[in-house]
Order: C-alpha cells, then structure tokens, then sequence
C-alpha cells in the first residue's frame, strides 16, 4: 500500500510538472501573434496592422496612424512617461493624438476623458479614445480606437500595445468612449 502511494505521488508529481511546462510553452507562445518586429513575413505597414486587425490591406488606410503605433509598439511602461524610453497610458495618448491627428489633450484619463465629447460605443471610429475603470471608482485608463474592436494603449505589464475590446478584461472595465473636441 505504501509502495503504491508512493508510485501515484511520483506519476502525480510528474503529470503535474509536465502540465507546468506545457501552460508555460502557451502562455509564451500567446505574445508572437501580436509581434511587430520587422522581421516578420510582412511587406508593408498596412499588411502588419490588417493582420493584426483582422481587417483588410485596404481599411488601413492612416498610414501616419499605423506607422506611428508601429514606432512605438512595445515602448515599456512608465507612470507619468510621454517618451519612448517609458510612456502611461495617459501620456501615449496625448502624444498620438498630437502628433497623428494634430489635436493637443493632456492630464489623466479622467482629466483626457473630461475633454472629449461623449460617444457611444457603437460610435467609435479611428483616433476615438476607449476609456476604463479598473482598480478605482472613477476612469483611470484610455487607449485609442483603431478598427474592429482593437484599441492600442500602453499597458503597466507589456507597454504600447494592441488589445480587443471584446476580450472579457477590457469588457469587465470598460466605461465609455470620447472623441477629441
């Protein structure tokens, strides 16, 4: 009986190990479908972000936009950063929105939020911002909507980056849309 229990600890201990190492190898594999390196299989920008997208070559069409993201596309985290050696999310904001569509915000996402003329969701379109409630009680986060549900945003964990609206976090803290005055 002893020697079985034993045996069964082993094999569980094992199973467990290998189960280990196989959610590893996934969780690791998750972030190459968002890759921009240029070493990709792509040609252009507008073949990256259609990838990314999930849209056409064709509705990429804001080439300052996407090459923009593109430059920026990883830049780490950093409170109260406006710089590509760290940026928040309020600050990549503001510097996209200047330096593509030339229209000037500033502050935190509540402040960023209280400049803009409120949409609906079913509103939004490219350069819109997305804005969420996430650890407090008022607005503490913004990204800027870009096609098909996807938003880029600098993340605290993997800075600029692009995420879907419809991905059950961003569903959970979502509390409004904005476009700049």
């Amino acid at each position: 009986m002893v020697i079985l229990r034993m045996r069964f600890f082993r094999i569980y201990s094992l199973v467990v190990m290998l189960c280990a190492i196989e959610v590893s190898v996934l969780i690791s594999s998750c972030g190459t479908q968002r890759s921009t390196s240029s070493s990709s299989s792509f040609n252009t920008i507008e073949e990256k972000y259609a990838h990314l997208l999930e849209v056409s070559n064709e509705s990429i069409s804001n080439k300052k936009l996407y090459s923009f993201i593109d430059e920026w596309y990883g830049v780490p985290y950093k409170y109260g950063g406006k710089s590509k050696s760290g940026v928040d999310c309020s600050g990549f904001t503001s510097v996209l929105c200047k330096n593509v569509f030339g229209k000037e915000i500033s502050g935190t996402a509540l402040s960023i939020y209280n400049q803009c003329k409120k949409i609906s969701k079913e509103e939004l379109k490219e350069g819109d911002l997305v804005f969420f409630v996430i650890g407090t009680k008022e607005i503490s986060h913004v990204g800027v909507y870009l096609q098909n549900n996807k938003f880029v945003h600098a993340t605290t964990h993997k800075g600029v980056m692009i995420d879907d609206l419809n991905e059950e976090y961003y569903r959970k803290y979502f509390t409004g849309a904005g476009r700049v005055k």
